[in-house]
């Protein structure tokens, strides 16, 4: 398996970095509001319910223009659950990987596993696996349905708890670069216990690479086939029902950005090439204008840049938009948003901080939620 690039490495470095700062100003934990309720929309602050995924995009009525649609709205998914390929997942054990940092890593037991990153796809991958009856705890941005209720192991956000992991007693560590300390990772593995470290890139063209890694070390590498090869299908197809939809001139086609802002921890960054928002944002049929102008990764947002940008619309995440008091609040905090025609037409789509960059078995989904949030916004019986 190939390492990161150094630009990856800084971009994702950069993200958790940005979380992380977020998380200790704002304390992203495990909120009720996203554990996944009676009406499945987990972290949306949606005013209405989601529409229901048995209705085609190409069958919701469309939006003119969605280039100068005006008011915003909340993309969110209608199940949070996660379909594992088999309901009989029999590992295969010993198994050995060398995992992404070149590690050795032999596990001999996944009757206890903890899978752990700031994106919550590694949890969702070993469900889809077959495996989440034996998974024993929770990062906080693993909120998906059957997951939400288990022990959480993080603290002040995306910080795992040495002590909360222990008690756990894991037989199994599946993680990435993404959430730390770093030292309890090393703490774990001088433990003794199996810690397998996978990418922490993610994007829509490595989810066949997370899930093999992830299937490898578990011992139920065939089941990692199937769930790549069902993953892969119902991002293809997703993306054909997407691009069905989208103004064939790509003049007309929305001009995407994607900002990331915590507002208490005076946190503003915006998402560039190389950071997983930018293959989002064409696959919804977008233009990436931060692509546009040049900007690499995920670095601070300057009111030059956003202004240069003129993006017709802004993609957030849910509590991001939270934390500055709404679309009111972000227009008054950053008065460069205005002079965009986002701004001007308060075309912001936001999404569960826990779903919207959670490559992986919902990818589909997540493509699906916010595409009907950019070209059906009317319909998607979460317009606010």
């Amino acid at each position: 398996m190939t390492s990161l690039t150094p630009l990856r490495r800084r971009a994702h470095a950069g993200l958790a970095l940005a979380l992380g700062v977020a998380a200790a100003a704002v304390t992203l934990g495990a909120c009720s509001s996203h554990a996944g309720g009676a009406g499945g929309a987990a972290g949306a602050s949606a005013e209405g319910p989601c529409l229901s995924s048995d209705v085609s995009l190409s069958d919701l009525p469309l939006a003119p223009d969605p280039k100068t649609h005006q008011g915003e709205s909340t993309a969110c998914l209608s199940d949070t659950g996660v379909i594992p390929v088999t309901t009989d997942a029999a590992p295969v054990l010993p198994a050995t990987v060398t995992d992404n940092q070149g590690t050795v890593v032999t596990v001999a037991d996944t009757s206890r596993i903890l899978a752990l990153d700031i994106y919550g796809s590694l949890a969702a991958t070993v469900f889809g696996l077959g495996l989440g009856d034996s998974v024993v705890g929770r990062d906080s941005s693993t909120s998906f349905a059957g997951a939400s209720d288990l022990p959480l192991v993080t603290q002040n956000g995306h910080e795992l708890n040495a002590e909360a992991i222990l008690e756990l007693d894991p037989s199994v560590i599946v993680t990435d670069s993404s959430i730390g300390p770093w030292d309890v990772v090393l703490q774990m593995r001088e433990a003794g216990i199996p810690v397998v470290v996978t990418t922490p890139e993610r994007n829509l063209d490595n989810v066949g690479e997370l899930v093999g890694m992830v299937a490898s070390a578990l011992g139920v590498p065939s089941a990692g086939a199937e769930l790549t090869a069902r993953v892969t299908a119902e991002i293809q197809d997703e993306v054909a029902a997407i691009a069905a939809v989208t103004p064939s001139d790509l003049a007309d086609r929305p001009r995407i950005l994607f900002l990331y802002v915590r507002g208490n921890a005076g946190v503003y960054y915006i998402f560039g090439e190389e950071s997983g928002a930018d293959a989002l944002i064409r696959a919804l049929g977008g233009i990436d204008v931060a692509g546009e102008i040049g900007w690499q990764g995920m670095r601070p947002m300057t009111a030059e840049a956003l202004v240069k940008a003129q993006p017709d619309i802004l993609l957030m995440m849910t509590k991001g938009l939270e934390s500055v008091g709404g679309v009111d609040g972000l227009l008054e905090r950053i008065p460069a948003v205005a002079e965009t025609p986002a701004g001007a037409n308060r075309r912001i789509v936001d999404m569960s901080d826990y779903e919207i960059l959670s490559f992986g078995p919902r990818s589909a989904a997540v493509l699906d939620a916010l595409a009907r949030a950019i070209y059906a916004p009317d319909a998607s019986g979460a317009a606010r």
